[in-house]
């Protein structure tokens, strides 16, 4: 094990159900080669055996960069969730952000942030370390050298 590993979070270590708290990190956003959003002020979702989900306020997004899509989904935790497109010229990654216009109780730092599926982007970055997308198209989870898994949302992981 490395000392990278050694020091990392581990998603086995987050709270279910899950726990929101502030970044100071820096986080970018690239979509069609455009810096469509970044940010100090992120908020992180930390829930057990998920890397973290990165929510970034509204104001961090350029002009028409975000647009409404269909459809919800409802999470047990935060309660329902709408979709946006991201937009950055004739680039469209549909229904790519969800936010919690109404988040339940304990969750209500969520409201006027917006996550991301980083594998619908060109690039996100935490700290300008790239990150990889958590596994499975599900979840939204951004994995970085700081955290380890296993990760849910791959093979073998949906009845964990």
């Amino acid at each position: 094990m490395s000392a990278d590993e050694r020091n990392a979070e581990s998603v086995w270590d987050y709270p279910r159900p899950p726990r929101v708290e502030s970044s100071t990190q820096l986080v970018e956003v690239v979509l069609g080669g455009v810096t469509v959003a970044s940010t100090r002020e992120a908020v992180r979702v930390l829930e057990t055996s998920h890397p973290p989900t990165y929510y970034l306020p509204r104001h961090a997004f350029v002009d028409g960069a975000l647009r409404s899509a269909a459809g919800s989904s409802y999470c047990e935790f935060k309660g329902t969730a709408a979709y946006l497109d991201v937009v950055a010229g004739e680039v469209v990654a549909s229904r790519a952000a969800w936010t919690y216009p109404h988040p339940t109780e304990g969750f209500e730092r969520l409201r006027d942030h917006l996550a991301l599926y980083p594998a619908a982007m060109d690039r996100c970055t935490v700290d300008g370390e790239v990150v990889r997308p958590q596994e499975g198209g599900f979840y939204g989870g951004w994995v970085t050298s700081a955290v380890v898994g296993p990760f849910k949302g791959g093979p073998g992981s949906a009845g964990w």
